[in-house]
């Protein structure tokens, strides 16, 4: 039984450095600072919590502790990259379109009229 929970241990650091690898991918190749947020945001909260998990399984003992960094990254990463981007556009930094449609912008001048009135 140790033996399974080890190679399933060691599958998920692997999973875990293999989204990792292509969060740095997308980090380096996107176009803009949201694409380049998104991916990094996504890649980096899988892979780290596969990485973390894969250790939880190697180290039963160390499981539940795991088991909690893995809901606190899972929920803060995303929750972080959200304010990152929208402090990013309320600076007035805009998203490289390619289709030319920007969907928040409506909803942010009604934001600044609903705070300025």
């Amino acid at each position: 039984m140790k033996d399974i929970m080890e190679y399933i241990g060691m599958a998920l650091i692997l999973i875990g450095g293999i989204f990792l690898f292509l969060g740095a991918l997308g980090i380096y190749r996107m176009p803009d600072i949201y694409t380049r947020l998104q991916a990094g945001t996504k890649a980096s909260t899988l892979g780290a919590m596969s990485t973390i998990l894969g250790v939880g399984f190697i180290q039963p003992d160390w499981l539940v502790k795991v088991i909690i960094i893995v809901i606190f990254i899972g929920l803060a990463n995303p929750l972080s990259s959200h304010a990152l981007a929208r402090s990013t556009y309320r600076m007035g930094v805009a998203p490289k379109l390619k289709s030319g449609i920007d969907a928040y912008k409506k909803a942010y001048k009604k934001q600044v009229k609903k705070h300025t009135s």
